[in-house]
C-alpha cells in the first residue's frame, strides 16, 4: 500500500542525497547550497499568486481588519517569526498581524504531540481570534496539515478572506483557498526535513507579503522605515539616522527634533519640515490614517 507522503514532493527522497550520511562536510553543505539555488526560481514562478494575496491583505488592513497566519511546526513558528516583527518595523500595533501556532505559544520552543492533527482545534482557533473583517492564510508545507485545513474551513465558512503558502501542487489546502501560494520546491536534502527549502520557500513570501503590504499602507517612505518604534539603542539611532535622511539636519538637531517627538521619526520630520509643534504633525498623519507618505504627498504638492 502506497503511503500518501510519498506522493508529495515534499516527502520525497532526493536521490542527490541518498548518500548523504557518508558525505564530507564540504559535501554537504555543497549540496545543501545548490538544492537551495532552487528556492527563489520557485518563489519568481509564483509571483502573480504572492501579488494577489497582497493585494487582498492591503484592501483587509485598509478597511480596518486583522491579516493571521495559521500554521503547525516551522511553518507555524515562520508565521509568529514574522507577525512579531512588524511592529518594531513597521510601527504597527501588535495585534495587527498574527501568528498562530498549533498548540500555543509554547510550540514555539518545543514539539507538541498531535498538535497539528486537530482540523477541531484550528476551527477553534479561528473562532477565538478572527472577525468576519480579517484575513486568514494558512502556512503548511504539505498543503495537507489537519490544523491548518480546520482553520481555513472555519474561515471560509465565516466569510473571511483566505489564502495559503504551500510547497505542493494541488494540495487541499489550495483547493480550499481563494488566494493559493504554491511552491513546489521539490525532495529535501535530508528527507521530509521541510524547514529547509520548504521553510526558507516560506520565509521568503512571508517577507514579500507583510513588507509589499505595509509598504503600500504608507509605513515606509521612499525605502525608509519611518514608522520604526525606537525600542532599543539600534532603533534608536536608525531613527535619528532617518530624520538626518529627510531633513538635511545635523546628528544633535535630528536627536533635538526625535526627543520632541517621542521617537516618532514621522512626527520629528513633520515638525522640522512645516515649523510646526508634535501635536500639529500627529493630527496631521492622522487626518491620512497614519500614512506618512500620503502627507508628504500633500506636502510636496503645495
Amino acid at each position: 500500500m502506497t503511503d500518501v507522503n510519498d506522493q508529495l514532493n515534499t516527502e520525497m527522497r532526493n536521490k542527490k542525497s541518498e548518500r548523504l550520511h557518508q558525505f564530507s562536510t564540504l559535501e554537504i553543505i555543497e549540496l545543501m547550497n545548490e538544492e537551495d539555488h532552487e528556492v527563489p526560481i520557485v518563489v519568481k514562478a509564483a509571483l502573480p499568486q504572492i501579488e494577489k494575496v497582497i493585494d487582498q491583505a492591503v484592501k483587509v488592513l485598509k478597511n480596518g481588519g486583522k491579516l493571521f497566519y495559521f500554521g503547525a511546526g516551522t511553518s507555524g513558528r515562520l508565521g509568529v517569526l514574522d507577525a512579531s516583527e512588524c511592529p518594531p518595523t513597521f510601527g504597527v500595533s501588535e495585534d495587527l498581524i498574527n501568528g498562530i501556532i498549533a498548540g500555543g505559544d509554547h510550540a514555539l520552543r518545543y514539539a507538541i504531540e498531535g498538535a497539528e492533527d486537530s482540523e477541531e482545534a484550528g476551527a477553534a482557533d479561528v473562532k477565538k481570534n478572527v472577525d468576519a473583517n480579517d484575513m486568514v492564510i494558512g502556512i503548511a508545507s504539505s498543503g495537507k496539515t489537519p490544523y491548518v485545513l480546520g482553520a481555513i474551513k472555519e474561515a471560509e465558512k465565516a466569510a473571511v478572506p483566505t489564502g495559503c503558502i504551500v510547497c505542493n501542487e494541488n494540495s487541499p489546502l489550495s483547493q480550499l483557498v481563494t488566494y493559493p501560494v504554491e511552491l513546489p520546491v521539490g525532495a529535501e536534502v535530508i528527507t521530509g526535513s521541510t524547514r529547509l527549502k520548504a521553510g526558507t520557500a516560506q520565509k521568503m513570501v512571508l517577507n514579500m507579503i507583510s513588507s509589499a503590504a505595509m509598504i503600500k499602507l504608507g509605513k515606509v517612505y521612499k525605502n525608509l522605515m519611518v514608522n520604526v518604534k525606537a525600542s532599543n539603542a539600534k532603533l534608536r539611532q536608525r531613527t535619528i539616522s532617518i530624520i538626518q535622511e529627510l531633513t538635511g539636519v545635523g546628528e544633535a538637531e535630528a536627536v533635538l527634533y526625535s526627543e520632541r517627538a517621542e521617537g516618532d521619526a514621522r512626527v520629528a520630520i513633520l515638525m522640522y519640515l512645516l515649523k510646526t509643534d508634535a501635536e500639529q504633525a500627529r493630527k496631521m498623519l492622522d487626518e491620512k490614517g497614519g500614512n506618512f507618505a500620503e502627507v508628504m504627498k500633500s506636502i510636496e504638492s503645495k
